[in-house]
Order: structure tokens, then C-alpha cells, then sequence
């Protein structure tokens, strides 16, 4: 069930300590919102000076206040922090907001101070958000914790960004959305995001999750707890760049950035990534709507063929589907709309609308109804007829009258319907669009916008959810390469016979004991092809000498391996790595492979370990996903042997979290199965 965070969200009493007069400290304006809900639970003002707050008697202490107090939030100078909250913690706080800042954020030893608070609240049975946090607001229990006050709604704010608030707060006015909770995470010394979500998750009146994080702490456990949420979380997150793949030793590691992990965490537990406030504000409402799309099949609806081409454009460009309507859906508008109109999809009224307005709730309701549209993006001047200013023909006209009718009969049809309408206009703020976002369309002035809102309410199809990590096995203490080949071998996945040798007698026996032709490696090397350390084909004694003494002449090699060469005519060249992200743990990275495995960047991620249904869905999503079944002559290969291999290799990597990185690149996938050609592996420093 997660953590008990009712004292923090509806507690039985609140203490401000650190409460001021001065409209310059931020316990001024805590205390200012706090007594706004003066009637529902009792409010304390505690200043060590005693005296009056706000025209109210403020006690000297909590210990002044003469009664038990259920949650304090602690507003004061870092150097009495430490005896405020032990002054909490004795007069009985269940929760503790702490708005003081100077810990974590500033060092070492600021980590250790907030530590040391985090364990005594813990150890008596507390919760505590912060420290260096802006505080919290509950609007279903009338908890105002902030410093400033947020309209009611559905959404539950989780985020590292108080000004980020106040900017969502002016762009959900737009769309009728509003806060159920707002929670300013700080430094999560003690509750953390994952627990916050958990309880949103819980929470009744919550519509919807909405989070800003710069740092998930535990990234792999928010992921869990959003996948079973049960209710919308949109994620909007900073810090998504390359620059921690600059230092990986492998491809897997050059290849995988962060942000390829919180994309690869987000759609396999089913969260909204966004990248700005805006877009965030869009997703939210389209999820407010309620509205679920079937397919991605979209008709857009024009009154002008400049929007509609865009539109279209724009959807397609969202992951949707623009397809021509079917013969049946055409002739049903053929016999609706006039001659000039164009009915293929997108669907133009070519100037109908201003002969008839009613046109629009026509077309709208048709194109709803039809089996062959899941959604319906109507897109231009709607709007602009009863608009009061600006629009053609003036607000009072005949058409503005036709225009508000018909946006009334087009909500009224919405009850005959589950699909989604979303509509882009040039007149947002009009009556007739007030209409339809009253009646749950979500309006827009953006195209882009419109068409990011229908892609949130698209069905994505199954997600694939967070597999559960394996038990940790015995640590590998060294991870050369005839050792990380012997544990993957032993863990099923198959290799080509190899022999590890040392100089030219070793050399000679090992060619004795399997058919070429030989592959010889230079086993010094973490790149081997890279720099020459990889001779193939090598047909008898004579060659496979030669490579060895030219590989240890240039190369300076001490170990070699010889191994039989793989018959490569009819396969396929794949890689499959795992790097472990140190927020969300082992990441699983599936492509194209071979040498130009960088190069291609035909790959895929996805949070290891990867189940081998999970594995062929990654590899049927490849862009050169037609190679494994077969092109120009070749046999289709065995992809569900490849899925068993990314199965083997990704859960021996999850199983070891000493290793950093585990690349097996290539695994050669060709009809007969998978076979392992090399691997390779980094421990954690």
C-alpha cells in the first residue's frame, strides 16, 4: 500500500513555525496561506519572539502551543532547523514540511546533516517532505502550504520547480484544469517522488499525475509505481542529454544516453514524456477529457484546405494516421455537403460553412460515427463567426447564431460516442469553442497542439511494464573475455567452439581440435576490430600462424583466442547490450550490430530484463526489421532464437550488478538459431 501520508495531506492540526510579518521571508507568506483554512483544522503560528502574526497570537515555541500538533512546517534559518524538528518530533508531528534550505544541495556535509534529520523523523514514525522545498497544498482537504494559492481540479503536481507551478497554473485556466495537490519535492531526504506518486495514485479526487523532476533518485522505482498507477502521469523532465554516454567503454554505452533511458522507462510503464510546460499543459488536456482513441486512424475536418493540409501534416507527424475515408463514409458526406466540398480525408467544407453552419455538427457527427475514424481533429475558423470581435460577419450576424448552435448540437452529440474530437481554432476564446470546451473538447490555438492531444489519447497498444529484477547471483570479480564468454555459456547462450591460447604450440593444438575455417582474436582489446585485433577466415595451420605473429608483432598481445568461424552467408548481425543507468538501473539496448553498430543506430532500449516476447516486439520495431525475414533470396532467420538470446543476455546482466556494461555484439541470427560471436564486459568502478 505504500507509505501512510495522511498527516501530510489532511492532518488534524498544522503549526507554521517560522512564522513572520515580514513579507520577505517565505514564512510570511506559508503562514499567510495557511490560515486561509482556519475553520477546518486549528493553525499555530509559532515565532520565537512570541507577540502577534498576521493579527493572530503567535506562541514562542511549539512546546508553548499547549496541545499535540499533527504536522509542522519548519520555515526557519538552517542553524535551527535540527531543534525545530526535534521540537516537532516531541510535541507528536506525524509529517513535517521542511522549507529551510543549506543541506544536500550545498555539499557533503549538508548531505550528512539531512540525513541525520531524515533518520530521526523515520525513527519516530514520521514522514517529512523537504528540506529546501516550497511547501504543499491539498485542495480537497483545504491545506494551503504554499506561497501561493492554486485553483481546484484534478491534476496532482509532484515537482522540483516552484516557478514551473505558477506557469502551469496560468496555462490550466485555459483548459479548465486545476490542482488537486501540489507538493514541492526539494531534496526528498525522506519522502521521495515514488512515494508521492504511490499516494496520488491512491487519492480519490486526483484525476491525473502530473511531475517536473530534475533527478528521479530511484528512477527504475518510479517507473513501477507509475505502471500500476491506474490514472494518467505525465512526465516533464531536464537533463536528457548525451553527455554520459562520452565516457562509456562499450558501443552500448556510446550508444545509450539518458535520454534514451527515461524515453525507453516511460513507454514501457506508460507514461506521457513531455519537454515543456506547454505540451505538458496539452496532454493534460487531452487526458482531462476523458476520451479514449480505439486506433490512430484521425479524420481532420476543415473549412479551408491550407488547415487541413497542415493539420494533417501535423497529426502524421504526432504518430497518427491521416488514411483516405472508406467508399461508405464518403458517400455519406458526398450527401451532406455540397459539390466543391472534398471528402477523402481531409474532409473540406470548401466554404459551406458560411451558407450553412450546421454543416460542421453534420460533418463532425458523421465522421464520429464512422467504423473507419477513431478520431476527429477539426481544424481552422470555427469559432470565428460568433467571436466577438474579428470574426467574419461580426459576432451578432446570422452566422454567428448558426455557428453557436452548431457547436451546441456538436456537444450534444458527444453522448452517442466514446471517441475523441479535438479542435484547433483561430478563435479559442469564442463562445461557440467556450461551448465545446465546456462540454469537454479540448481547444487549441496551435495545430501542433491539437495534434499532440490526440496522439495522447490514441490507444498505444499493450505496454509492456517493468519486468521485476532478478536475484543478485555471486559476483563476477574479473570479466575478461574467455571469462564473461564461460558465464554467458553457462547462463544458455550458445558460442562457437574457441580455444584461449598463449603462443604457437597452444596455437597449432587448438586448430587440432575443431574444423576451420578460424577466426583469431587479440584478446587485450576491448575494440578488437577497431584496431586490427580480428582476423577471419583463416583456412589452415599456415594462416592462422601468420595472423598470430603479425597480431603479436603490432599489437603486442599476450592471449589470444582461436574459435571456429561462423558460416555468415545467410544472417543477420544483431547487438544486444545492457548498461546500468545509475537511476533506473540495467538498460537493455537491441539493434542492428557488427562493426558499424554505431554508425547504423538501428537500435532500441528498453529497462532490463527483457522477457523474449518483450525482445521480439523491440526487434519487429527495427527499422531493418524486413532483414530478419529474409530479402533478395534469403531465408527468413530465427527471430524467436534471437528473442531468447536477448532473454539470456539481459537477465544475466540484471542478475549482476557489479557489471556497468555487457555488450554481445554480434549475435548472429540465421536459420539454424542464435549464436554469440562476441561479448565483452566492463565492471563497475
Amino acid at each position: 500500500m505504500g507509505r501512510d501520508l495522511s498527516a501530510l495531506f489532511d492532518p488534524v492540526s498544522v503549526a507554521v513555525v517560522g512564522a513572520s510579518d515580514d513579507p520577505a521571508k517565505y514564512g510570511h507568506a506559508i503562514a499567510a496561506q495557511a490560515v486561509r483554512a482556519n475553520g477546518r483544522r486549528p493553525v499555530h503560528l509559532v515565532n520565537r519572539r512570541g507577540g502577534t502574526v498576521l493579527g493572530r497570537t503567535a506562541a514562542p515555541a511549539l512546546t508553548a502551543i499547549g496541545e499535540p500538533v499533527d504536522l509542522a512546517v519548519v520555515c526557519v534559518p538552517a542553524a535551527g532547523f535540527e531543534d525545530a524538528v526535534d521540537e516537532a518530533l516531541r510535541c507528536g508531528a506525524r509529517a513535517i514540511v521542511a522549507i529551510t534550505a543549506g543541506f544536500a544541495e550545498t555539499g557533503e556535509a549538508g548531505r550528512v546533516r539531512q540525513q541525520a534529520v531524515a533518520e530521526r523523523v523515520r525513527a519516530a514514525g514520521a514522514v517529512m517532505v523537504g528540506p529546501n522545498c516550497l511547501g504543499i497544498a491539498d485542495n480537497t482537504t483545504d491545506l494551503f502550504l504554499a506561497s501561493d494559492t492554486f485553483t481546484p481540479g484534478g491534476v496532482a503536481l509532484l515537482s522540483q520547480s516552484g516557478n514551473l507551478a505558477l506557469e502551469l497554473q496560468l496555462r490550466f485556466r485555459r483548459h479548465g484544469l486545476g490542482f488537486s495537490r501540489f507538493v514541492s519535492l526539494g531534496n526528498q531526504a525522506d519522502v521521495t517522488l515514488v512515494d508521492l506518486l504511490a499516494d496520488c495514485a491512491r487519492h480519490p479526487d486526483t484525476r491525473a499525475i502530473a511531475v517536473y523532476a530534475e533527478d528521479f533518485a530511484d528512477g527504475r522505482a518510479f517507473a513501477e509505481a507509475a505502471a500500476v498507477a491506474g490514472k494518467p502521469v505525465v512526465l516533464l523532465t531536464a537533463g536528457r542529454g548525451d553527455a554520459s554516454a562520452r565516457s562509456a567503454q562499450s558501443h552500448t554505452g556510446a550508444l545509450t544516453t539518458s535520454a534514451d533511458v527515461v524515453t525507453a522507462a516511460c513507454r514501457d510503464a506508460g507514461v506521457e514524456l513531455v519537454a515543456t510546460p506547454r505540451e505538458l499543459t496539452v496532454v493534460l488536456a487531452a487526458s482531462g477529457a476523458g476520451r479514449r482513441a480505439a486506433g490512430r486512424r484521425v479524420a481532420v475536418l476543415t473549412d479551408g484546405g491550407g488547415h487541413g493540409v497542415i493539420a494533417a501534416d501535423a497529426v502524421e507527424a504526432a504518430g497518427l494516421a491521416v488514411p483516405e475515408l472508406g467508399s461508405a463514409t464518403r458517400l455519406r458526406l458526398r450527401e451532406a455537403l455540397w459539390e466543391q466540398s472534398a471528402v477523402a480525408n481531409p474532409v473540406d467544407l470548401a466554404g459551406m460553412g458560411e451558407q450553412d453552419p450546421h454543416s460542421y455538427a453534420e460533418t463532425v457527427g458523421t465522421l464520429l460515427a464512422a467504423e473507419d475514424v477513431d478520431a476527429v481533429l477539426m481544424t481552422g475558423y470555427f469559432g470565428g463567426y460568433a467571436a466577438s470581435e474579428g470574426g467574419l460577419g461580426g459576432g451578432g450576424t446570422a452566422l454567428a447564431s448558426g455557428e453557436r448552435e452548431a457547436a451546441r448540437l456538436i456537444a450534444a452529440g458527444l453522448t452517442a460516442t466514446a471517441k475523441p474530437l479535438v479542435v484547433q481554432s483561430m478563435y479559442p476564446d469564442s463562445p461557440s469553442c467556450r461551448t465545446l470546451a465546456e462540454a469537454g473538447v479540448p481547444v487549441f490555438d496551435a495545430t501542433e497542439d491539437a495534434a499532440r492531444a490526440l496522439a495522447a489519447t490514441a490507444a498505444a497498444g499493450p505496454r509492456a511494464g517493468i519486468a521485476p529484477l532478478p536475484p543478485a547471483a555471486a559476483p563476477l570479480r574479473e570479466t575478461g573475455y574467455a571469462r564473461i564468454r564461460e558465464a554467458l555459456a553457462a547462463a544458455g547462450l550458445s558460442f562457437p567452439a574457441a580455444r584461449e591460447v598463449h603462443d604457437e604450440a597452444e596455437l597449432l593444438a587448438a586448430i587440432g581440435e575443431f574444423p576451420g575455417p578460424y577466426v583469431l582474436k587479440a584478446l587485450h582489446l576491448l575494440h578488437k576490430s577497431d584496431a586490427g585485433g580480428v582476423a577471419l577466415g583463416l583456412t589452415g595451420a599456415e594462416e592462422v600462424l601468420a595472423a598470430f605473429r603479425d597480431m603479436r608483432a603490432r599489437l603486442g598481445a599476450s592471449a589470444f583466442s582461436v574459435e571456429e568461424m561462423a558460416d555468415l552467408s545467410d544472417g543477420v548481425e544483431l547487438i544486444v547490450g545492457v548498461n546500468r543507468d545509475p537511476r533506473f538501473g540495467p538498460v537493455a539496448m537491441v539493434g542492428l550490430g557488427g562493426v558499424l553498430a554505431e554508425s547504423l543506430r538501428d537500435i532500441a532500449f528498453t529497462l532490463a530484463p527483457v522477457p523474449a516476447g518483450r525482445a521480439l516486439d523491440l526487434l519487429r520495431g527495427l527499422r531493418a526489421a524486413a532483414l530478419l525475414d529474409g530479402v533478395r533470396g534469403r531465408p527468413p532467420v530465427d527471430v524467436a532464437a534471437a528473442a531468447a538470446a536477448v532473454e539470456t543476455i539481459t537477465a544475466f546482466a540484471a542478475a549482476h550488478p557489479e557489471i556497468a556494461e555487457l555488450e554481445v555484439n554480434p549475435l548472429l541470427v540465421s536459420p539454424r538459431g542464435a549464436l554469440a560471436l562476441d561479448s565483452r564486459a566492463v565492471l563497475a568502478p
